[in-house]
Parts: C-alpha cells; structure tokens; sequence
C-alpha cells in the first residue's frame, strides 16, 4: 500500500516538474517587460497583476465549475497575497535601481531564505542532496550572471532592493505551499492576486504621478507581463507547489536565469560566454541532484 502511494505520487512529479520549468521561463520575461513599460516601477507591478485578474478569475471559474462549496481567503491565502506585494515592489524597484544582473541574482537568493525560514517557522529539514542542489544553483547562477554581475557603491541601495526581493519570494513559496493544501491552484492564485493588486494600487497611487501607460508598446510591455509572466508563470508555480516541495521548486526558479539570457541572447544578440554556459549546466545538475 504505502509502495503504491509512493509510486503515484512520483508519477505527479512530471506534470508538476514540466509545470514549474515553464512558469520559470516566462517569469524569466519579465525583466524585459518592466525595462519596456513606460511608466514607473509600483505602477508596473500593479497592472502585471491587475490586467491577469480577469484570466485568473475565468480559470477559477472553470476549475471550479462542480459548485461544491470552497473556503475562501485562507490565512495562508493571504499571507501569499502580502508576500507577493513585497516581493514585486523591491523586484521592480530593484529592476530600475541596479543592473538586471545584480537585482537577479540577489532575487535568485529564494531558495536560502526558503530554507532558513522552513527550519525555523515549521521545523523543516532539508537532507544533503537538496543542500548540495542549492550550491550547486547558486554557483550556476553567479557564473551565468558574472559577466554583466558588478557591485558598486551607487548600485548599494538597488542590491539590497534586489536581496529583500529574495526575503519576500522565499516567504511566497512557503506560503502559497500552504494554502495549496486547502485551495486550489487557480483559487490561490486569484486571491492572493487580488490582494497583491490592492496593496500595490494604493502604493502606486500614492508613489507615483503616471499610472496610464502613455504608448502602445508600453501597454503592450504591461500586458505581455501580465498574462505572461504572471497569470502563465505564477499560476504554473502555484500548480507545481501542491505537488512538489517549496525548496526544490525554489532551485527550479533558478531557470529564470537562463531564460533571461536566452532572451537577451535570441532579442538583442548578447553572447554566451563558455562561463556563462557552465554555469547553466550548474543549475541544471543541480536541480537533478536535489530532486524528490
């Protein structure tokens, strides 16, 4: 019996897996989309969350459509909702405030912050595999980051932005691993949206003069954000999280990385130095080596 659970449980790994590589590549889009919106960095996290609430609203609908009554706003419902508000406020201030290199990959910081605040908030262990998983990830994204990757004094303040973005993701992932275990993943995701998109229209409201976008690219850059990146990349994370662990789907997220070198590789012909791609290789080696 318990070897039989085992095994269908293994089985949900794959959709789960090929969930969170996807969601990971279009959140790797984002930083390109924030750098084309023409208007500022809270406006912009605003509306990459407001304009997917209709397709996360219909997706909620749909999965939901036997009508059996649903518990809604969970507690951890809504701590995902705050910790994503947090999260997107120093990514896209970071995102204007240092380079795309630094502020990813003080973000790609997650999975520490996942670890540490597993072990201490619920007692959570991580055995040696995902421990060696981690730094193996977390070398891979520094060599795949080196090459544009430099501190420097006036940057300071937008790598710190860019480190407490890792703080606020890490907290994401437990709690949205949380709430999966009462929610769906597409009733998460609209709530936790719906609050992420109320705190950031007040700080938008209150920071910020330009709200509307002023061109077509720029509307085209929030919308590409949004049903891309978010309503695809963070309802595929949310999916993943009610079959895998938080600390390994955090090491997966480290394929945002290398999606956003591809895309700068593919969009603006930027090279890919050999450092560059043995640093990929180390991410993935070290997603192998961590897996459940």
């Amino acid at each position: 019996m318990t070897s039989a659970l085992t095994e269908a449980r293994q089985a949900a790994y794959g959709p789960a897996f090929v969930a969170l590589v996807v969601g990971a590549v279009a959140m790797g889009a984002s930083p390109t989309f924030v750098r084309l919106a023409d208007v500022g960095p809270f406006t912009s996290a605003f509306w990459r969350v407001a304009l997917a609430l209709p397709i996360l609203y219909a997706w909620m609908r749909f999965a939901e459509r036997d009508g059996a009554p649903r518990r809604s706003f969970s507690r951890a419902a809504v701590l995902s909702g705050l910790a994503f508000a947090g999260d997107l406020l120093f990514w896209h201030l970071a995102i204007v405030s240092t380079t795309i290199a630094n502020a990813t990959f003080f973000a790609t910081t997650a999975p520490i912050w996942v670890v540490l605040f597993g072990w201490l908030l619920f007692g959570a262990r991580v055995s040696r595999s995902v421990l060696a998983g981690l730094g193996l990830c977390l070398a891979g994204g520094g060599a795949l980051l080196a090459q544009s990757f430099n501190l420097h004094a006036g940057r300071a303040v937008g790598d710190l932005l860019g480190l407490a973005t890792g703080v606020f993701f890490g907290l994401y992932f437990l709690a949205v691993q949380a709430a999966r275990r009462e929610s769906s993943a597409a009733r998460v995701t609209f709530e936790a949206t719906l609050i992420t998109a109320g705190v950031l229209l007040i700080v938008a409201l209150v920071l910020e003069r330009r709200f509307w976008p002023q061109s077509f690219s720029g509307l085209a850059a929030l919308l590409a954000m949004s049903w891309i990146s978010h309503a695809g990349g963070q309802g595929l994370l949310t999916a993943a999280l009610g079959r895998l662990p938080a600390v390994f789907s955090s090491l997966v997220i480290f394929l945002e990385a290398i999606a956003a070198a591809f895309f700068a590789w593919a969009a603006l012909g930027e090279p890919v130095t050999a450092v560059q791609a043995a640093g990929g290789l180390a991410i993935l080696l070290g997603i192998y080596v961590a897996r459940p």
